[in-house]
């Protein structure tokens, strides 16, 4: 299923695939050679995520259960990992430079249309 992403009127990822099942998001963005511009996925419940296996870097944001963004990382290389912290339900993994160019941060709302 995709759909896309908005925050604060804008639009984050024009589309968005989202995980939701255990094999869903166990795959994530592995095996990919990249995301295109306006493109990303959707991982929920999730509050870590790593890069192993992955190609290229990502923009990850942790969301909370309303969608709000508790905590972003930007260009997290392959073989990393990341914590969302206290209260991280969801993740959004983008394109490396989307959480800048589109101005996404902290306290910022998700929501998915």
């Amino acid at each position: 299923m995709t759909g896309a992403l908005e925050a604060n009127g804008r639009i984050i990822a024009r589309k968005a695939t989202m995980a939701t099942s255990f094999l869903s998001r166990l795959r994530g963005l592995m095996g990919r050679r990249s995301l295109a511009d306006g493109e990303g996925i959707y991982i929920r419940p999730c509050s870590s995520i790593h890069t192993f296996f992955m190609r290229f870097p990502i923009d990850v944001a942790f969301l909370d259960r309303d969608g709000r963004v508790l905590r972003t990382a930007e260009a997290v290389g392959p073989w990393r990992f990341r914590l969302g912290g206290r209260g991280a339900h969801a993740v959004v993994e983008l394109k490396a430079g989307t959480l800048t160019a589109v101005r996404l941060g902290v306290g910022d709302r998700l929501s998915v249309s």
